[in-house]
């Protein structure tokens, strides 16, 4: 079988095998996590065809779905260095969303365990779909899971949080599948490689009215699930209200969605409109950088501080996307494995702070270094990664994006730059609160156990790896920003020429470039 498509089965066959054990039967986690695991090794064997693919789609699987008059869908999937990393971080972290779900839920664990495989089967779909209608299939289905388990696990306030963030993203669904449709009736195919191939040949066309009309249907749906300000209110209420391990997901995986929609469609199907939209996008994402990190300084809740953090963290993606540039691009793409990474070790320590106090309000930690000094330690190293320390997993993709913009246009990288400065002041000081200070409130406060270190040693020390060694990652993803940005012409070269004048010669713009 391809590979990739048994790294989509094997989490949907873990899914009815669970569904038919019975309810309380203490086989399901072991399920759960053997299914989980089987996925993540299975998605290892992705990473060499992708490498030797330039670019281009890899181990990619195409079988006609639907074929009546008038509408054709095919089960069209494919990897390239862009969503690669992607699928193999969802594939790493759901074993871990398994492990943590043994002790944190309390309750229904198989009816739990059921929903992740699900989540994991609808995410693997969105990264690796290229049939447009395939990808609007899987990307409602990884919204039904996480709506569940917010809503059926949650703290007190779930029931509001879930239906927020089923609400928000429905809506800008509907006008994502709009543009879908509309797409589907000018190039005659949902195949976004047919799509691209008619595109880049002349043969379909639409006019800047229409890119732009597409481009907005496209980016709504986007916009709310990075999601950019001010489409963000759903998200710091979901991250408090979830449970861990689906607050876990949700800040590590489920974010990325909408930033790999930017890229791969917003960008490359409808340029024009993309390149219109630019400017106020990347005004939005450079507020989001730095609402997010002011809002992040005045909280008191863990869960929340952290969350508000990663709307600042994911503008710096955004950012990246729309500066149309090989280094903003790779730094996009870098940087949405890196934060899956740190943010997702933060939410996942945090868990453990509210487990051993049973709160998440600062004000009721201190002095935690001097009973828990590992937990104080492979904490300290989480923050660090998050706000972008030299030689760990956030600065390559924040130092490419800043590069990016700064040759886009200046102003966005110095306007950005300010939020790399406040991440350092909110999670220092929530730090210093947390794990200094008196001891007195911290008497008898567990350390790291055993069980604890099995999901926390892999992120860390993908964090040092993702930090120390980039080329183990990057040339797949250099390869494919490079063709996706070369295909759609949107990039400096393109962009210098819109602004010279028009007395300087093509060559010397080329020269120039």
């Amino acid at each position: 079988m391809n590979p990739l498509g048994a790294v989509l089965l094997i989490p949907l066959i873990g899914f009815f095998i669970l569904l038919f054990l019975p309810r309380e039967s203490k086989a399901s986690f072991a399920v759960a996590l053997i299914a989980t695991l089987a996925a993540f090794f299975t998605s290892l064997t992705l990473i060499a065809p992708a490498n030797a693919a330039s670019g281009h789609f890899s181990s990619t699987v195409d079988r006609l779905w639907v074929d009546t008059p008038g509408l054709r869908i095919h089960l069209h999937l494919g990897v390239d260095g862009i969503n690669l990393w992607l699928v193999i971080l969802t594939t790493l972290l759901l074993p871990i969303a398994v492990w943590i779900s043994q002790t944190m839920i309390k309750e229904r664990h198989k009816n739990f365990y059921a929903l992740l495989l699900l989540f994991e089967f609808g995410l693997i779909g969105v990264f690796s779909a290229l049939d447009l209608f395939i990808f609007y299939v899987f990307w409602e289905v990884a919204l039904v899971p996480m709506y569940l388990m917010v809503g059926s696990w949650g703290s007190a306030r779930r029931g509001p949080a879930a239906v927020k963030f089923f609400v928000y993203t429905m809506l800008g669904s509907v006008l994502m599948l709009a543009s879908i449709i509309y797409l589907y009736t000018e190039a005659g195919s949902f195949d976004y490689v047919d799509i691209m191939n008619a595109v880049n040949s002349g043969r379909v066309m639409f006019s800047p009215t229409q890119q732009m009309l597409l481009f907005l249907g496209f980016f709504a749906a986007f916009a709310v699930k990075v999601p950019i300000f001010p489409l963000h209110t759903w998200l710091p209420d979901t991250y408090t209200e979830a449970p861990v391990p689906a607050t876990f997901l949700l800040a590590a995986v489920m974010s990325k969605m909408g930033a790999y929609g930017l890229l791969r469609y917003c960008l490359p199907l409808v340029p024009t409109g993309a390149h219109r939209c630019s400017d106020w996008i990347a005004a939005l994402a450079i507020t989001g950088i730095v609402y997010g990190a002011l809002i992040a300084l005045i909280q008191r809740n863990l869960k929340r501080l952290i969350a508000y953090s990663s709307i600042s963290h994911l503008g710096f993606v955004v950012l990246g996307i729309f500066t149309f540039s090989q280094q903003g691009a790779d730094g996009a793409v870098y940087q949405m494995i890196a934060h899956g990474i740190s943010t997702g070790a933060l939410f996942l320590l945090v868990g453990y702070l509210e487990e051993r106090r049973g709160s998440l309000d600062i004000a009721d930690f201190g002095g935690i270094a001097t009973p828990a000094p590992a937990l104080a330690t492979v904490f300290l190293i989480a923050l660090f990664a998050s706000v972008g320390l030299p030689t760990l997993c956030n600065f390559i993709g924040e130092y490419l994006i800043l590069q990016g913009a700064a040759l886009t246009q200046f102003s966005w990288a110095a306007w950005a730059a300010i939020g790399v400065v406040l991440s350092a002041a909110y999670m220092l000081w929530m730090y210093q609160r947390t794990f200094l200070g008196k001891t007195e409130a911290a008497t008898g406060f567990l350390d790291l156990t055993r069980r604890d270190w099995v999901p926390v040693l892999p992120l860390i020390a993908l964090m040092i790896w993702l930090g120390s060694y980039t080329q183990s990652f990057m040339p797949p993803i250099s390869s494919a920003t490079s063709r996706l940005l070369e295909e759609t012409t949107v990039n400096n070269q393109y962009r210098v020429q819109l602004t010279m004048p028009s007395a300087v010669p093509a060559a010397e713009v080329v020269d120039a470039h």
